[in-house]
């Protein structure tokens, strides 16, 4: 594409804050530590966790970058970015989450292929740019639209990115025409992120965020939209992001028996301790994050200091000064939902997180009843085990 290229090599990787955890180097993968994640609604950029793979495509010159639309349309077109400026934009408070996010904690079960991540391979940032269904709608495509005048069903993005997984081709993604052109699904074409430019390493100058979705569908460094018949059938949408059983092995894995991964199941974590902590006993707060996806409200926080016996229920917020009700007019129905509670912590115990979504949704109990071979979608109790301070001192005497 003119104005945007995919470098061969990493030797022109944008800067990063020091204090990330880098998981891989090339291509360049890393999440912030946990506490982090909790100091803030908002995720700064900074501390948003960075998923690539491959080099970071680097802008030439913005006046000559373009975004072509095309494929099963009645006017396929070329759009600059002055042109996506100049329609209506809108800023959506969203969460996006790898769907590898706590894919360590699920090898520790058993061996997996993806990247080492732990709990904080997700962030909250308030997007802004233009809607997809206005955009769909100058290339002929009505709002609230299931199938185009030419048989369309699914839009595929396709980025500048290249990679290894496509021999070299490009990363692309879809979901259905009738996610796409429904205004209230809020799928962006995003320029800004937190307020700002985007910066390189989410997508500069333009990205796709689709709400409520796994993030491997939220295609950055956005190259053309291709308006397709079936589903895109691009590496990452027909052989990875799947959820299979237990019993599926890579020996007797078969890619066409599973539907592409969309809507993530509801989650939650401790983000002020380790997975294994020491404190004093006594009181400690407990604080953390819980989200669900296809913009499920979260309904309730469990926290247990003895291992699921017995539970509490945590306060849920997200903005100051504004009361948190799920699916409530006043909530960012695409945003996580942060939970707080203060407990006397008992020596030794295990502290459990499990959170509900506004559709009785719940978290599995064992990880190993979810496990799969890519380690996607661990949406199991989070435990932390706890030693105190005395115990650890006794030990040592």
């Amino acid at each position: 594409m003119p104005g945007l290229t995919a470098p061969s090599n990493y030797a022109e990787e944008p800067p990063r804050h020091p204090d990330l955890k880098i998981n891989s180097k090339e291509p360049f993968n890393a999440e912030p530590h946990r506490s982090a994640l909790v100091a803030s609604y908002i995720t700064p950029v900074d501390f948003f966790y960075k998923r690539n793979h491959g080099p970071i495509p680097k802008v030439e010159e913005l006046s000559r970058y373009s975004v072509s639309i095309s494929g099963l349309v009645d006017k396929p077109i070329q759009l600059s970015m002055a042109d996506i400026w100049a329609l209506p934009k809108y800023n959506v408070t969203a969460t996006l989450q790898c769907a590898g996010n706590r894919r360590t904690a699920m090898s520790k079960v058993r061996k997996v292929r993806g990247v080492g991540w732990g709990i904080s391979a997700l962030g909250n940032a308030t997007w802004g740019g233009a809607k997809l269904s206005d955009v769909l709608e100058l290339v002929g495509i009505p709002k609230l639209s299931s199938v185009s005048s030419l048989g369309g069903k699914h839009v595929e993005f396709v980025s500048v990115d290249k990679c290894k997984e496509e021999k070299g081709g490009p990363y692309t993604a879809s979901i259905p025409l009738k996610q796409a052109t429904d205004p209230d699904a809020d799928v962006l074409l995003a320029y800004e992120m937190n307020g700002e430019i985007l910066n390189r390493d989410h997508g500069y100058p333009l990205r796709v965020v689709v709400p409520g979705v796994i993030g491997a569908r939220s295609v950055k460094w956005l190259d053309h939209i291709n308006i397709i018949e079936e589903e895109c059938q691009g590496f990452f949408t027909q052989k990875d992001y799947k959820m299979f059983p237990p019993t599926v092995d890579w020996d007797n894995i078969d890619w066409s028996t599973r539907r592409p991964q969309m809507d993530f199941p509801v989650q939650s974590a401790i983000c002020t301790l380790e997975d294994v902590d020491v404190i004093k006993e006594g009181k400690a707060r407990i604080a953390g994050y819980a989200l669900s996806g296809g913009g499920r409200g979260i309904e309730r926080v469990d926290i247990s200091v003895d291992g699921g016996k017995t539970w509490i229920e945590a306060r849920r917020y997200q903005k100051d000064n504004v009361p948190y009700i799920s699916d409530g007019p006043h909530s960012d129905k695409w945003a996580w939902v942060l939970f707080e509670a203060t407990l006397d912590i008992p020596a030794n115990a295990e502290i459990v997180a499990k959170a509900v979504d506004s559709a009785a949704n719940v978290q599995p109990k064992k990880v190993e009843d979810i496990w799969n071979l890519r380690g996607i979608l661990n949406t199991s109790w989070h435990r932390i085990k706890i030693q105190n301070l005395s115990c650890v001192g006794r030990s040592k005497l």
